[in-house]
């Protein structure tokens, strides 16, 4: 049995017209032969009434610190009218289909109301409604608790209520569909010269997803890859083939397809703010600090770690509750606030001199300065002002060539 998973997100359900594009994709799919599964998002986005953002601010506008739990019931419904709505659409048409919730898919989670982590999923429901010839329509974003409670996944939930069902159901292939025509090699909003990315490999999209590109969920991207299925990110609005994630890298490019450049993509994360804390060497203060940032569930990031200092970043959102754990602790420290993380992303990059240096030769031309910089086997990041940041991705896309692909 083929089966294929087609996701589509809140703008391509959003209007009856956009419905019908993304109608038209599920019935090539199903008319090819294929068994198809599709998970929708809630309609449209922030404004529009049945956006999840839309429902979320019916309680939080008023009440910030709601009950998660009943925010969560609230906001599975945007979910649920998209399945219903395109379900029906595809029986006007003369087709069998049904909308099941995250409960009904089998779609277990744990207890963490509003970011809630699939831990099962029981298949039989959906491969029966299959085997009968139904096009499913999932609800994204959610699940149940062992205990009966509705939760949903966080952002990028629908993305990962894709690739968990695919992987799941033994699935040939995720389609996410969205409204752009592919994972570029850069924000095209930002380097007007950005290129769609044919193929590229899970490490390379988790990385970028990771590192501040808005394209798929790590957590999405994480269980595709554990499933071994491959991603397709494609248009809504086209019949662009988009791009396809693949598992091993050797697989993506013919000989006369090899790239000539070092680098995947360059992708910028604003709201960073780099914090440098004095610890004087006093290891039992340096342990309690990285205690208490784990207890408040504050991720630190470019970690330098000195004998009598600890230099890292931390997005500004936990700037106030880093700021209380340093002042009980009695511990000196600075932070620079307003900075943006740049990070290059190729996975033939390790090991090749010369990277660093063409980095650094580029952002010095434009007096661009690097407060920090930190690398993997995959990345390479560079910390700068803000306003910068557009710039230097500008500027090294340009210096790694991929202004040429």
């Amino acid at each position: 049995m083929n089966i294929i998973v087609q996701k589509f997100g809140g703008t391509s359900v959003s209007t009856k017209e956009r419905r019908k594009l993304a109608i038209d994709k599920i019935l090539k799919t199903y008319d090819e032969g294929n068994k198809v599964v599709v998970v929708v998002s809630a309609m449209g986005r922030k404004g529009e009434p049945y956006a999840t953002d839309s429902l979320r601010g019916l309680i939080t506008d008023s009440n910030p610190k709601c009950n998660l739990k009943h925010l969560d019931l609230l906001m599975s419904c945007g979910e649920t009218i998209s399945s219903v709505v395109l379900s029906s659409e595809l029986e006007e048409l003369g087709y069998k289909s049904l909308p099941l919730t995250g409960f009904q898919a089998g779609i277990t989670t744990n207890s963490n109301f509003s970011d809630a982590r699939i831990i099962s999923i029981d298949q039989s429901k959906i491969m029966n409604y299959l085997n009968e010839n139904y096009i499913v329509i999932v609800t994204g974003f959610q699940g149940i608790t062992e205990s009966g409670e509705v939760t949903t996944l966080g952002r990028g939930g629908s993305d990962t209520t894709a690739t968990a069902l695919g992987a799941a159901l033994g699935a040939k292939c995720v389609e996410i569909y969205t409204d752009v025509d592919g994972i570029m090699t850069a924000d095209p909003n930002v380097v007007p010269k950005a290129k769609i990315i044919e193929e590229i490999n899970y490490e390379e999209i988790f990385q970028m997803a990771e590192k501040g590109a808005k394209v798929i969920h790590p957590r999405a991207v994480e269980i595709a890859q554990y499933g071994n299925i491959p991603l397709k990110i494609k248009n809504t609005l086209s019949d662009h083939p988009g791009t396809t994630i693949h598992s091993h890298y050797k697989q993506l490019y013919s000989v006369s397809e090899l790239r000539t450049t070092l680098l995947t993509a360059i992708t910028h994360k604003d709201n960073i703010v780099q914090v440098t804390v004095y610890t004087e060497g006093k290891s039992d203060k340096e342990s309690s600090l990285l205690s208490r940032l784990t207890e408040c569930d504050i991720s630190i990031d470019m970690i330098n770690f000195f004998i009598d200092k600890k230099v890292f970043t931390i997005e500004s959102k936990d700037l106030e509750a880093l700021e209380n754990i340093l002042n009980d602790l009695t511990l000196n420290y600075i932070y620079l606030d307003g900075c943006s993380k740049v990070t290059i992303i190729g996975s033939r990059i390790t090991g090749i001199p010369g990277v660093m240096a063409t980095i650094v030769k580029a952002l010095g031309s434009e007096n661009i300065q690097i407060f920090q910089s930190s690398d993997s086997h995959l990345t390479i990041s560079c910390l700068v002002a803000k306003e910068h940041a557009k710039k230097a991705v500008n500027i090294l896309h340009k210096a790694f060539s991929l202004d040429d692909n």
